[in-house]
């Protein structure tokens, strides 16, 4: 891979602190002190870097590469030339995002600009305004633009992005990350939380009544609450509730652009990626899986463990464990088998409208 000049390296690896970090196994020409600064995909990968092959699709690239070093799997073995230090996983994966995250920990979360220009951590920049009422742990790094409200209150290890902004009494807990531009308000906030730029927390939900004189506004007069370990992707919206607290889950990862509605409660371990809608007063229960652009009506219920694939239009609760797809979404077995059925009778239609013109 290109040198990743945005990132701190960490001083490598050896593949024998590689294999021992991931419980791997070298293949018997495996050079254990080769050392690994870097990672990279197959056809990318340069002799320090390490490189991971689990498909067959991926076969032929093993064949020509150069990679320093590659986990895999016992059945992927013999496609890597004797150049290659090998060394054999259950999940090359999992194992290739260890020690991606052994290497490059500063990626894990947004930066701060301050610390980057060579200022010590827990600093904060003269062109950011603190609040004299704000309370800021030691080790608070506060970056050039940001805005601390009055009352707010922050822990230990948290960077605050340049631009972003914490609202009056607002409370986030040690080692979170803001990003850049952030804007957080009317929220509770746990440790660890992984905040990215441009999300908008807090803000007003979407109610109204509508009336003969026009729509009349709901006053929105609860909180958001995020549980600790939580992430929120870039230009994400987390709406305050209206008559109880919209809630995310500990350890929730949300991707980019999506919408969280007031009032909605999200388990924990939750994973819903980009464009997701979920609309108010509707739970989503732990452990529950949302593709890109599924959208849920409101005031339901999915189920724990659950998963709707992408585009999937939820209209009605979702049981427990389901797999389901399709708009409006259903088993997703039986969406499929619908999708097959249409196409056949597309088929068939065709073929009947060209024996007709004969």
């Amino acid at each position: 891979m290109s040198a990743p000049f945005f990132f701190k390296r960490s001083g490598g690896l050896s593949l024998r602190e590689v294999a021992t970090l991931v419980g791997g196994e070298p293949r018997e020409d495996a050079d254990l002190d080769r050392r690994m600064s870097g990672i990279a995909p197959l056809d990318r990968a340069a002799p320090n870097e390490l490189s991971f092959l689990d498909s067959p699709k991926y076969v032929q690239q093993a064949a020509t590469t150069v990679a320093g070093a590659c986990l895999t799997t016992q059945r992927f073995i013999d496609a890597l030339p004797s150049r290659v230090s090998v060394l054999t996983v259950r999940e090359p994966y999992r194992a290739f995002v260890e020690v991606a995250r052994a290497l490059f920990p500063d990626s894990l979360r947004p930066s701060s600009l301050f610390e980057a220009s060579g200022a010590a951590a827990g600093a904060l920049h003269p062109g950011s305004h603190v609040h004299p009422s704000a309370r800021l742990e030691n080790g608070v790094t506060v970056d050039p633009g940001a805005v601390i409200g009055a009352g707010a209150e922050i822990g230990s290890g948290t960077v605050i992005g340049a631009g972003a902004v914490i609202g009056v009494k607002v409370r986030i807990g040690r080692d979170c990350a803001i990003g850049p531009n952030a804007t957080i308000m009317h929220a509770l906030i746990g440790d660890r939380v992984i905040i990215y730029p441009g999300c908008t927390i807090g803000q007003d939900g979407f109610g109204f009544v509508r009336g003969p004189r026009g729509a009349h506004k709901v006053p929105q007069v609860g909180r958001v609450i995020i549980q600790d370990d939580v992430e929120i992707g870039a230009n994400s919206a987390v709406d305050r509730g209206a008559i109880r607290d919209t809630v995310i889950g500990e350890g929730s990862k949300i991707d980019n652009l999506v919408q969280i509605a007031h009032n909605v409660s999200i388990g924990r371990h939750c994973l819903l990626a980009g464009q997701v809608g979920i609309s108010g007063s509707t739970t989503i229960e732990d452990g529950v899986i949302m593709g890109g652009q599924v959208g849920v009506t409101d005031h339901l219920t999915v189920g724990a463990g659950a998963m709707l694939g992408a585009k999937a239009g939820v209209f009605t609760d979702v049981p427990a464990g389901a797999r389901w797809a399709g708009y409006p979404a259903r088993s997703a077995k039986q969406w499929l088998r619908e999708v097959v059925t249409l196409e056949r009778l597309a088929r068939e239609s065709r073929g009947g409208r060209a024996r007709d013109d004969e």
